[in-house]
């Protein structure tokens, strides 16, 4: 379902689950901010009259960041964003639609907000392959003790060297004395707001084949469908699960057209 691209060449399902994920991200981290989690400092995100918010640093500039910096400014949170796409980082300032602190990826200045940082999000996506490291173990090390690292990125290998895959029934552990969130697909947290979301797309295209238009008339019309057909009539159609299982690809476009 991922695969499947919209007429303006978009990833629907990649993006509303982004935008769960980034909302989730920072309630999580509100969550081990507090003291009642191991290691936690005792934090109010938001701040209160005369007590400075915590402070969060996010890792790219993209519809996860988006979304967690719309829920970390409700909060009241004081929001970092660095990400090395000026254009990405110009079009999350109109969308916020407010000033915004944002940087380039520049590991000095980094490690440096890093020190005073209360929560890390890592929110990098790559796309094709593993995700790569922008924050280094020594970075980590000389973060203060019980900070959170969200690790958004895991799904892709995670962007944080000391990040590693965890589970929703263990989702966190403790590395340098900062706290670790590693869970990948956090949108499953929500499950029936991520279920509800999901169809929300999905059931337009079952509409459509049950008007009286079969599955291959809407595959052959809608490039977006095809690009997330992986398999068709017992074919291998999509090239990187053909070259990570050694099995023979075959082309979509011309197993349809040789239909015709």
């Amino acid at each position: 379902m991922e695969y499947l691209r919209s007429e303006d060449g978009d990833y629907p399902i990649v993006r509303i689950m982004s935008e769960i994920a980034g909302s989730c991200a920072v309630l999580t981290a509100a969550e081990y901010l507090d003291n009642t989690r191991e290691g936690g400092r005792g934090l109010l995100l938001g701040g209160i009259s005369g007590v400075p918010p915590a402070k969060i640093v996010i890792l790219g500039a993209g519809v996860v960041a988006q979304s967690a910096i719309k829920v970390a400014f409700g909060l009241g949170a004081s929001v970092r964003v660095f990400d090395n796409d000026i254009t990405k980082i110009m079009r999350l300032q109109n969308a916020v639609g407010r000033p915004l602190h944002t940087s380039s990826i520049n590991p000095v200045y980094l490690a440096y907000q890093l020190t005073s940082a209360d929560v890390v999000i890592g929110a990098i996506h790559s796309k094709s392959g593993r995700t790569p490291i922008i924050v280094t173990e020594e970075m980590v090390s000389k973060m203060k003790e019980g900070s959170v690292i969200i690790d958004v990125s895991i799904d892709q290998g995670g962007c944080i060297e000391t990040s590693r895959m965890t589970t929703l029934e263990n989702p966190s552990f403790i590395k340098h004395g900062v706290i670790h969130y590693c869970v990948p697909n956090i949108a499953s947290k929500v499950s029936r707001t991520s279920s509800l979301a999901v169809s929300n797309i999905i059931t337009p295209l079952l509409l459509k084949m049950g008007s009286g238009l079969n599955f291959d008339n809407i595959l052959y019309d809608n490039s977006g469908i095809r690009h997330g057909c992986y398999t068709y009539k017992g074919c291998i159609t999509n090239e990187y699960l053909s070259r990570r299982f050694g099995i023979k690809y075959t082309s979509l476009e011309l197993l349809m057209t040789s239909k015709l």
